[in-house]
């Protein structure tokens, strides 16, 4: 199932399982993936965009792999809040994605994601070469982290 609503997936969501975080580009998906406690989000890779069937692939792959029990994806808003084409394309990609994974998927507003991670790389001082080299799953981390602290969050709550 795909969650518009982060509460509606939190509650779908099982613990003590692994979660995937993904920033989703035109060139690339960076991915990162929490821990079993679902508490903290670590950038592990950037795949290579090639067409949607062997993007998926090298995702459902990881997915098995690392036994996933949701995927948060990175939702391009505009700032004003409102969505433009690269977010239609983000929930076509999550709709083409469902029926080959066995979890649910959900959204998370990555507005300014990708500008934390290039200043958390500036800040750890890492060369222009290395930050595009990571930039992209380390934008995943910042998604998948937002989402796991929101996570804990509400179920604190309740």
């Amino acid at each position: 199932m795909i969650y518009d609503s982060f509460e509606e997936m939190a509650a779908a969501l099982p613990q003590m399982q692994a979660l995937m975080g993904l920033d989703l580009g035109t060139k690339t998906i960076g991915v990162a993936v929490s821990d079993v406690m679902q508490t903290v989000a670590t950038p592990i890779e950037t795949v290579k965009r090639k067409k949607f069937t062997l993007d998926a692939q090298r995702l459902v792959e990881l997915v098995k792999d690392r036994q996933i029990a949701g995927i948060v994806l990175g939702l391009p808003r505009n700032m004003d809040g409102s969505e433009g084409p690269r977010a239609q394309s983000t929930r076509a990609f999550a709709r083409n994605l469902l029926p080959l994974v066995p979890c649910p998927i959900g959204f998370w507003d990555e507005r300014l994601s990708t500008v934390a991670a290039e200043r958390a790389l500036l800040e750890a001082d890492a060369t222009r070469k290395r930050r595009a080299e990571v930039i992209d799953h380390v934008a995943a981390g910042y998604i998948l982290q937002g989402s796991l602290d929101r996570l804990k969050h509400i179920r604190s709550a309740s």
